[in-house]
C-alpha cells in the first residue's frame, strides 16, 4: 500500500495521497453506511442511490483510517491487530512528510496540499489532535531532529511564516501590527517569483518554538474571522518555512522552501436544478480554489499532450503563490481526504476527480542556491582582490596615498557588509526568542487564570479553532460587547454585538449573565431577557453567531469530556428549540428514528449548516437598511409525486420584503453564494471604517434584491382511478405547501365524456377498466374554483395560477392568471383523448394521481404562459393523450400491410378459438340444463336462461352504482386520513394542551375508523343485495 519516503525525492511527479477517515459523531447517530472500498493503491467509490453503480480510482498511496483502530494507553490510535491495514498519523508521515523532510535537506523546494470538504480530515492530517501529531509538526520535529545531528558538517538557519488567503486577502497571522483593510500584498521577482511583501519570517532553532507560533497564528486566525464575520472553512492557510544550510568547508549554501498548505473546504453545493444566480457565482470567496482547478486540469492537459494556450497562475492569489509547487520548481504531494459516510456521495466524487488529475502534474525541481551566500562570495573575491592591490602597492613602493585610502575604505566597507550578513541570522533569532519569551509568559499567565477563575471559551466551525479564545469572568460585574474603554470590560467583536452587549457577574462563586436592552443573548438554545444564573458547560450565543462555551468554576470541572459541544452541537440546539430536529422530521416522513432516510439526514444536516449562515444574513440586512428577512424552509416535505411517494427533500431560503411583501424563493446554492456577496458588502460599507465606499449600490449589483419571478406555493393530488371505470368525479382537494401548510381548497372534477364533449351516462360505467384497452378515451378536467387562498390572504395585490400535465403530454398546462381575489373562480375546462387507450395508460390511471400546481404571481412579475409546442390536437380541440398508441392507430389506418395481414391473420386465429370455445361452453350449459331440468323440462329451463341473460344489463349498472357511491365516499375517507397525518400539536403545549390534543386525535381517529368501516359495509351490503336479487329473478332461490 505505500511507498518509502526516500522513493519519491527522484521524481519530478506530483505524488498524490487519499485517506478515508472514520465516520463522525453526526454520522454515526444517523447510522451512515459506508460507500468507500480501498485495496492496494486502488480506491472506488459507490452511489448510494444505484450500488450497481461505482468509481474506481488509482493513486501512489491510499490511506484506510476508517476502521480497524484502538486508543493505546499514550492516547495515540493505532492498528488494532500488528500488521492491520489501519493507516495511523506516523504511516502517512513515514510515506509523504518523511519524502518531504528529504526533498527539502537537499536543497529542493517541497510542498505539501491537503484538499478535502470540510470536515474530511484534512485538518487532522496536517496538524493532528493532542497526541496523534499530524504531518506538519512531526516534521518539524525531524527536521530539528536532523539540523542537530548535521550541526558539526552544515550551519542551518529555519524561518517559519504563517498567512491566511481569505476573499483574496493575504493576512499575515504573526504579524506584530494590525493588519491593514487590503491585506498584503503579492508581488513578482524575476529570481523569487511571486512572494508576500512585508510578510513577517521568524528565525526558529527548536520544534517547540514553532508550535508556539502555530498557536499564536491560530489565535489571530480565529480573532481575525471573528472580527470579519468571515468562515474558516473558506480560508486558505499556508505555513512556509525556510531551510537555508550553509556548508562552510565547501562553501556551499543550500536554500529550500517547504510549503504546507490547508486549502479551503472543497464542498459542492446541492441544487434541485441548473438554476443559475443572475450576479456572478465566482465571488472573490471562491476564486482561489476554482483557479487552483482550472490550473491543475491545464497542466493535467498539457502532459497528455495537449495543447494548453494559458496557464491561469495569475487569476488568483493562491495559485500565484503556489506556482512553483505546480509545474515548477517543487516536489509536490497532495493528500486528499475523504469522508466515507453516503450523506457525502457527491462532495467525495468530487474529492476524487480533483485528485485524479492532479497525478498528472509533472514539475522541474532543481537544487537552490542562496542569492545571499552568493554575495558573500562576491565580497570574499573582490577582498582578496583588493588586498593583492594593495601588496603589490608596497612592494613597488608607491606613494600614492589616495589610492591607498581608497582601497582600504573598500575593503573595509566589504568586510563590515560580511559581517553584517553573517550576524543577521543570530540578531533575529534573538529578537524571536524574547518575543517567544513574552508569549510563553503570556500562556503561563493564561493557565493560571484558568485555574482559578470561570471562563468563556469561543467554539468555532474549524474544530482546529475552538477554545482558542478565553475570556476570565473575575469576582464583580463584567460588561461584554464591542466597548473595551473600560478596565472591567470584555471585548468581543461579531454581527449583532452590541457597544454593551451584556453583563456578566461572578458574586459569591456563582455566575450569572443578563442581556443588555435591544442585545440578542441565548443560552442554551433559548434566548434570555433577564438575567439568568450559569451552570458549567452552559451554550452561549451572543449576537448573530457569536458561539462560547461557559466553563463553570475549578471545582465544578470533573474531567468531562467538553469536545462533544462542537460547533454542530450548538446549532443543533438551536434548531430543536425551533421544534427542528431529526427525530421530529422523521416522524413526519414515517420513518423509524434509528433507521433514518439518507435523504433526511442530508437536509438536516444542510439546516443545520445553514442556520448561521441566514441569521448573519439577517443581521446584515438590519444594519444595512435593506429591509429583507431570511428564513429557512424544507423544500418537498410534506409533498409527493403522482404517484404517492415522497419528493426528494431540499433546502431552500425565503426571501420577504418587509415594506413590500415580495417574496423570492433562493436555493441553497444561490443563498449561499449571496451570502459571501453580501459580506463583501458590509465590508466595504460597515466594517471598512470612516473611509469606506458607503455609496448605496445599483439595484442590478445588490445582492439582497432580485427580479421578482413566479413562486411554487403547493400542490394537490387529483386521484384518476374512476376514470379507468368511466366514472365521473367531483372533489374539494387540499393545496398543501412544502411544509405541510394549507394553501387553499380547490373544487375539480373529472368528467368522462364524448368527443364531442358531451357527458357519459351511467350506462356507460364500465366494471372491468381492461373494456378500455384498444378503444377511445375522452375526458374532460373541470377547475371551478380556488378557495382560501392564503397566499393573497397575506397581500391582496398577488394572483395565482394553476398548473398540471397529464402522462405523456410533453409540457405543463397552466389556467389563466387570477389576481386580487382569495376565492377566485377559475371556470377553467380542458379536454383530453386518448385514441386507442393502451395498457400503459391504464395502468397510469389506476395508480397515479393529477398533480395540480398552485403557482403565485406578483406584480411585476410574467405570468405563466402553456407551451403548445409537440402538442396534438383532435378536430375538437382535444389535447390528444397516449401519443404512442395513438401514432399505432394512424400507422394501422394508413394500412401498413405486413403488420396489418399478420394482425388479421392473428384475430381470425383468435375469432376461430373464441367460436370453439363458445361451443364447448354453449354444449356444458346445455349438459347442465338437462341435469337440472330432469323435473320440469326443457321448455321451463330455456325461458328461465332467457330471463336470467336479460339481467344482466340491470346488475351491471347496479354494480357500476354501488362502486361510484365507494369511490366518492373514500374520498372523504382519504380527507380524514391526511387530515390525521397533520395533526401535530403546538410546540409552545403543556401539560393541559397535550391533553387536549390527545383528546382531538382520538375523535379524529374514531372518526376515520367510523368512515372507513362504514364506506366497507355499504360497499358490502350493496353487492349483497344485487346478489340476492340476481338470484331470486333468476329462480335460483324459491
Amino acid at each position: 500500500m505505500r511507498a518509502r519516503g526516500l522513493e519519491m525525492a527522484s521524481k519530478d511527479c506530483v505524488k498524490v495521497a487519499v485517506r478515508v477517515r472514520p465516520f463522525n459523531k453526526r454520522e454515526r447517530d444517523a447510522g451512515s453506511r459506508c460507500i468507500i472500498s480501498m485495496t492496494s493503491n486502488n480506491i472506488s467509490i459507490q452511489d448510494p442511490r444505484n450500488p450497481q453503480n461505482s468509481r474506481a480510482f488509482t493513486f501512489d498511496y491510499t490511506y484506510w483510517s476508517h476502521s480497524g483502530f484502538s486508543r493505546n494507553k499514550d492516547g495515540l490510535f493505532v492498528p488494532e491487530e500488528t500488521g492491520g491495514r489501519y493507516a495511523d498519523q506516523a504511516s502517512v508521515f513515514l510515506d509523504l512528510g518523511q519524502g518531504i523532510l528529504d526533498n527539502a535537506l537537499q536543497g529542493y523546494n517541497a510542498t505539501l496540499l491537503a484538499y478535502g470538504q470540510t470536515g474530511s480530515g484534512k485538518s487532522y492530517s496536517m496538524v493532528g489532535y493532542g497526541p496523534n501529531k499530524g504531518l506538519i509538526p512531526t516534521l518539524c520535529e525531524r527536521l530539528f531532529q536532523s539540523i542537530r545531528s548535521m550541526q558539526d558538517s552544515r550551519q542551518c538557519q529555519v524561518f517559519f511564516s504563517m498567512l491566511e488567503i481569505y476573499n483574496e486577502q493575504v493576512v499575515d497571522l504573526l504579524s506584530k501590527t494590525s493588519r491593514s483593510v487590503s491585506g498584503l500584498r503579492v508581488r513578482e521577482d524575476q529570481q523569487r517569483g511571486f512572494y508576500v511583501e512585508g510578510l513577517r519570517r521568524v528565525p526558529c532553532d527548536s520544534a517547540v518554538q514553532v508550535e508556539q507560533l502555530m498557536d499564536q497564528g491560530t489565535r489571530t486566525r480565529t480573532t481575525a474571522a471573528t472580527h470579519m464575520n468571515a468562515n474558516s472553512s473558506r480560508s486558505h492557510m499556508l505555513i512556509i518555512i525556510q531551510l537555508k544550510q550553509i556548508f562552510s568547508k565547501e562553501c556551499i549554501t543550500k536554500q529550500s522552501n517547504i510549503y504546507l498548505v490547508d486549502l479551503a473546504g472543497s464542498e459542492r453545493q446541492r441544487s434541485s436544478g441548473s438554476e443559475a444566480d443572475r450576479l456572478k457565482e465566482g465571488t472573490a470567496i471562491n476564486l482561489s480554489l476554482t483557479t487552483l482547478g482550472n490550473v491543475i486540469s491545464a497542466l493535467a492537459d498539457m502532459t497528455l499532450g495537449k495543447k494548453v494556450v494559458h496557464i491561469p497562475y495569475r487569476d488568483s492569489v493562491l495559485t500565484k503563490l503556489l506556482q512553483s509547487a505546480l509545474g515548477g520548481n517543487s516536489r509536490t504531494v497532495m493528500i486528499a481526504t475523504l469522508s466515507p459516510a453516503d450523506i457525502c456521495y457527491e462532495e467525495s466524487l468530487s474529492t476524487l476527480r480533483y485528485a485524479e488529475r492532479a497525478k498528472r502534474i509533472q514539475n522541474k525541481a532543481v537544487v537552490n542556491e542562496s542569492p545571499t551566500e552568493r554575495l558573500v562570495k562576491e565580497l570574499k573575491a573582490e577582498n582578496a582582490k583588493l588586498l593583492l592591490r594593495l601588496s603589490r602597492m608596497g612592494q613597488e613602493g608607491r606613494k600614492a596615498d589616495d589610492e591607498t585610502k581608497e582601497l582600504r575604505r573598500l575593503l573595509t566597507h566589504n568586510e563590515l557588509q560580511i559581517r553584517a550578513i553573517q550576524t543577521l541570522w543570530e540578531q533575529h533569532l534573538q529578537e524571536a526568542l524574547k518575543d517567544w519569551e513574552t508569549q510563553y509568559a503570556t500562556i503561563t499567565q493564561e493557565r493560571r487564570m484558568m485555574q482559578m477563575h470561570p471562563y468563556i471559551m469561543n467554539i468555532n466551525e474549524d474544530a482546529q479553532l475552538s477554545g482558542v479564545v478565553k475570556l476570565f469572568i473575575q469576582e464583580g460585574e463584567w460588561d461584554i460587547g464591542l466597548a473595551d474603554n473600560s478596565p472591567r470590560s470584555l471585548c468581543i467583536r461579531g454581527l449583532g454585538i452590541q457597544e454593551k452587549h451584556a453583563v456578566f457577574s461572578n458574586q459569591q462563586r456563582r455566575v450569572s449573565i443578563a442581556p443588555v436592552s435591544g442585545s440578542k443573548v441565548i443560552v442554551n438554545g433559548v434566548q434570555i431577557s433577564k438575567r439568568i444564573e450559569l451552570q458549567h458547560l452552559d451554550r452561549l450565543v451572543l449576537g448573530s453567531n457569536s458561539t462560547y462555551l461557559f466553563i463553570g468554576f475549578p471545582s465544578e470541572r470533573s474531567g468531562e469530556d467538553w469536545s462533544r459541544y462542537d460547533y454542530d452541537y450548538f446549532q443543533s440546539e438551536l434548531a430543536a428549540a425551533e421544534g427542528f430536529h431529526i427525530q421530529s422530521l422523521c416522524d413526519n416522513q414515517g420513518h423509524r428514528p434509528h433507521q433514518p432516510d439518507p435523504s433526511l439526514l442530508a437536509v438536516f444536516y444542510d439546516y443545520i449548516k445553514l442556520m448561521p449562515m441566514v441569521t448573519e444574513a439577517n443581521q446584515m440586512s438590519t444594519e444595512l437598511k435593506k429591509g429583507v428577512e431570511f428564513k429557512l424552509e424544507i423544500k418537498n416535505l410534506a409533498m409527493s409525486d403522482s404517484k404517492g411517494h415522497d419528493l426528494e427533500k431540499d433546502i431552500a431560503v425565503r426571501v420577504t420584503s418587509v415594506e413590500s411583501k415580495q417574496v423570492w424563493m433562493w436555493s441553497k446554492a444561490k443563498f449561499v453564494n449571496r451570502k459571501f456577496l453580501m459580506e463583501e458588502v458590509y465590508q466595504q460599507q460597515v466594517v471598512g471604517g470612516e473611509g469606506a465606499d458607503r455609496a448605496p449600490l445599483p439595484r442590478d449589483r445588490d445582492p439582497f434584491w432580485d427580479p421578482l419571478e413566479t413562486l411554487h406555493l403547493g400542490s394537490a393530488h387529483l386521484w384518476l382511478q374512476s376514470l379507468a371505470f368511466r366514472i365521473p368525479l367531483e372533489e374539494q382537494v387540499e393545496v398543501v405547501g412544502p411544509e405541510g401548510t394549507e394553501e387553499a381548497i380547490l373544487q375539480a372534477q373529472l368528467v368522462p365524456c364524448s368527443p364531442t364533449g358531451l357527458p357519459l351516462g351511467e350506462d356507460d360505467i364500465l366494471i372491468d377498466p381492461s373494456e378500455l384497452l384498444g378503444k377511445r378515451l375522452d375526458f374532460q378536467l373541470v377547475l371551478d374554483q380556488c378557495c382560501g387562498l392564503r397566499w393573497v390572504k397575506e397581500a391582496r395585490n398577488r394572483g395565482v395560477q394553476i398548473g398540471f400535465q397529464v402522462f405523456d403530454c410533453p409540457q405543463p398546462l397552466y389556467t389563466p392568471a387570477v389576481w386580487h381575489n382569495v376565492n377566485p373562480l377559475l371556470d377553467h375546462r380542458v379536454q383530453f383523448s386518448a385514441l386507442r387507450t393502451s395498457q400503459e395508460l391504464l395502468n397510469y390511471l389506476q395508480s397515479n394521481a393529477l398533480v395540480l400546481e398552485l403557482w403565485g404571481l406578483q406584480e411585476g412579475c410574467s405570468e405563466l404562459v402553456s407551451c403548445m409546442d409537440g402538442v396534438k390536437m383532435t378536430q375538437e380541440d382535444s389535447i390528444i393523450i397516449d401519443k404512442i398508441s395513438a401514432s399505432e392507430h394512424l400507422a394501422a389506418e394508413s394500412g401498413v400491410s405486413d403488420l396489418s395481414s399478420s394482425l388479421r391473420a392473428l384475430h381470425q386465429d383468435l375469432e376461430q378459438l373464441r367460436n370453439a370455445n363458445a361451443a364447448l361452453k354453449k354444449e356444458n350449459s346445455a349438459l347442465r340444463e338437462q341435469l337440472n331440468s330432469a323435473r320440469n323440462g326443457v321448455e321451463n329451463n330455456r325461458g328461465r336462461q332467457e330471463r336470467r341473460g336479460s339481467l344482466r344489463p340491470s346488475c351491471d349498472a347496479e354494480f357500476a352504482k354501488a362502486l361510484k357511491v365507494f369511490y366518492h365516499s373514500m374520498t372523504s375517507v382519504r380527507g380524514q386520513l391526511q387530515r390525521l397525518r397533520r395533526h401535530k400539536p403546538s410546540e409552545e403545549a403543556d401539560l393541559l394542551g397535550l391533553r387536549l390534543f390527545v383528546d382531538e386525535h382520538t375523535y379524529l381517529l374514531k372518526d376515520f375508523s367510523e368512515q372507513l368501516e362504514q364506506c366497507v359495509t355499504t360497499l358490502k351490503q350493496d353487492v349483497a343485495a344485487i346478489v340476492r336479487r340476481k338470484r331470486e329473478k333468476s329462480g335460483i332461490w324459491s
